[in-house]
């Protein structure tokens, strides 16, 4: 963590209110800051956090406004030292981050019209539109610019991560992943069979089995 950290004394209403202030004057069209156009030196620690399942909490109290949650998470930075942070014109405040800031809670499988009049399952597979939603109502689809990757757990376990925006990754719960895996193909690699999930023209692997 950086040594020059300037530490705030206000409570948590009070801060969180300034800050949210501040980044509702300096929002571009439609309330989306221009975190590009924002390169600030100044660092501030008021102990902000976000928890394995994603819930933000400041002091140790968790964030009870939706609306301030949603708008925090549109500044988050993952910066060139792996550390992350609220970006303001001015300041950029330390966000500590227990695994990765965002939580997939839904997936959308939509298929093009030719794709739909064939009924064959395999070719439905291949040309499926996915389209993921996090748990701060961020869309996207998955694809090569929204990549996913899947880690085995010590215990055998996949956890699926996919990159929600620049370095930002979210953590695919159990159910959407499920869901996934149900539109994936299997491939024989190695003597195993591997499960791949194709969309929007890229392939993602989702594990191996014996």
């Amino acid at each position: 963590m950086p040594a020059s950290i300037s530490t705030l004394s206000m409570s948590t209403s009070s801060v969180l209110l300034q800050l949210a202030s501040r980044i509702d004057r300096n929002a571009g069209e439609k309330g989306v800051p221009p975190l590009h156009l924002w390169q600030p030196k100044q660092v501030i620690d008021i102990d902000l956090s976000i928890d394995h399942q994603g819930q933000w909490f400041h002091q140790g109290d968790p964030f009870i406004r939706t609306e301030l949650v949603r708008l925090f998470s549109t500044l988050l930075r993952l910066e060139a030292d792996n550390n992350y942070y609220l970006i303001t014109p001015t300041e950029k405040v330390v966000v500590k981050v227990a695994e990765v800031p965002f939580l997939i809670v839904a997936a959308t499988v939509t298929t093009p019209l030719a794709a739909q009049s064939n009924q064959g399952g395999e070719a439905l597979k291949q040309q499926a539109c996915i389209v993921l939603e996090t748990n701060v109502s961020d869309t996207f689809k998955l694809d090569a610019e929204h990549p996913l990757r899947v880690v085995t757990q010590a215990n055998g376990e996949p956890r699926p991560y996919v990159q929600v925006r620049d370095r930002l990754e979210a953590r695919i719960l159990p159910q959407v992943f499920y869901q996934l895996v149900e539109l994936a193909q299997t491939r024989q690699e190695n003597q195993q069979t591997c499960l791949y999930l194709n969309a929007a023209g890229a392939e993602f692997q989702l594990g191996c089995f014996d």
